[in-house]
């Protein structure tokens, strides 16, 4: 059975809960294929908060593996020489030797209990980096308060200190605030992140959203748009509001940073078109030279929108969303410090300007390394949105 008596899973069906979920399975496909209920798979899986290990250790090829061990007990049982295992593994005599002496002797060698035993010895008792430094956790916790993304203060700290012990990786910070054995970081601050979300989200999953007719992607997208030197190159995302009732669009252009804002009543494709056209009435005609979206629905009549205005629409590929990486981070900092997206149309579009004392404090930029504006001030004050000559 799945259970014992104290309605706690088993180590094998724990493994096949992780396992599983390694192969990016949703809670409910896991649950019915170990039969098992939502909840159940979930209480395994959260206090992991996404970081899932491989179930079986794999030392380094220089140590003995488990097909290794596996050898060794059936040369024992064939009562072979330490010598003939030897041979036959590649391996000193001494290693072989050893290995048996130190997990049973001939008699008892078991190797998935000799490979368990030497993974408990191969871990070090040593605190995380953020546990064994206190200062630099306060200074995390500090950052991570003011909305700085695990990225920004990692970069930051990498510019403030020469020390590599007042220095912390992004990853650190992320595993700190996922998995909630370690302790460092309360389980708290991961709302401060601009996703909101406790768990890391798996990667692995299969597209199941229905395929957008005619799409052109962001393979063929000029590379013009790629290295940023001409402006007029646009991305595209929406922030969505209280309940999927309306959602808000941020255009970003790819060059300046520049921002435009539109309040959207619904997520349909002909509302959302409509919106868009509005938007692009609001520049001139040779700032509008390409826009890039991710696979949503609500552009699936882009082949209309470049009929109208002669901007072609150029798609990135499914869950990646690096692909717009100028617009993610405007989008994601004004969904942060901003209330939900407006829940009914009724709510002015006048609340809809972007705050401009986040202008230099506000997200860190990619392309500037992370920085902020103001830590990187004059690669923002070119002025390229004038018309050509």
């Amino acid at each position: 059975m799945a259970r014992s008596g104290n309605w706690r899973l088993d180590r094998p069906t724990r493994a096949a809960v992780i396992r599983l979920a390694r192969q990016g399975k949703t809670h409910r496909e896991i649950g019915s294929e170990l039969r098992l209920g939502k909840g159940t798979v979930g209480a395994v899986l959260t206090p992991l908060g996404g970081v899932l290990r491989a179930p079986c250790w794999m030392p380094s090829r220089r140590r003995l593996q488990l097909d290794d061990r596996i050898e060794i007990q059936l040369g024992l049982a064939r009562t072979d020489t330490f010598t003939a295992i030897a041979q036959r593994l590649g391996r000193a005599v001494s290693t072989v030797s050893r290995e048996v002496h130190h997990h049973g002797g001939r008699q008892r060698y078991k190797a998935v209990a000799a490979h368990a035993a030497a993974e408990r010895d191969a871990r070090r008792p040593k605190s995380t980096k953020l546990a064994a430094n206190p200062a630099l956790c306060a200074r995390v916790i500090d950052d991570l308060e003011q909305l700085l993304s695990p990225e920004q203060i990692a970069r930051r700290l990498q510019v403030e200190f020469a020390n590599p012990e007042l220095r912390v990786s992004h990853e650190t910070i992320y595993k700190s605030l996922y998995v909630q054995g370690r302790g460092e970081l309360r389980r708290e601050l991961a709302r401060c992140l601009r996703t909101g979300r406790a768990m890391r989200k798996p990667q692995g999953r299969l597209e199941r959203r229905g395929r957008i007719p005619n799409m052109i992607m962001i393979s063929e997208r000029p590379a013009e748009a790629d290295d940023r030197a001409v402006p007029g190159h646009w991305e595209g995302d929406l922030i969505i509001g209280a309940n999927n009732k309306s959602a808000i669009a941020t255009l970003v252009e790819r060059s300046t940073r520049y921002v435009l804002l539109a309040h959207i009543s619904n997520q349909r494709a002909e509302t959302v078109r409509t919106v868009l056209l509005e938007r692009v009435a609001t520049l001139p005609a040779h700032l509008w030279r390409s826009l890039t979206w991710d696979q949503g629905r609500e552009m699936a009549e882009h082949e209309l929108f470049t009929i109208d205005t002669g901007i072609q629409v150029y798609f990135c590929d499914p869950h990646s969303p690096w692909q717009r990486g100028s617009t993610k981070t405007p989008t994601a900092c004004y969904a942060s410090t901003s209330p939900k997206a407006p829940a009914s149309p009724a709510t002015p579009k006048t609340t809809l300007t972007p705050s401009l004392s986040n202008s230099t404090t506000g997200p860190a930029r990619r392309s500037a390394g992370k920085l902020q504006p103001s830590d990187s001030p004059s690669s923002y004050c070119d002025n390229r949105l004038s018309p050509p000559c």
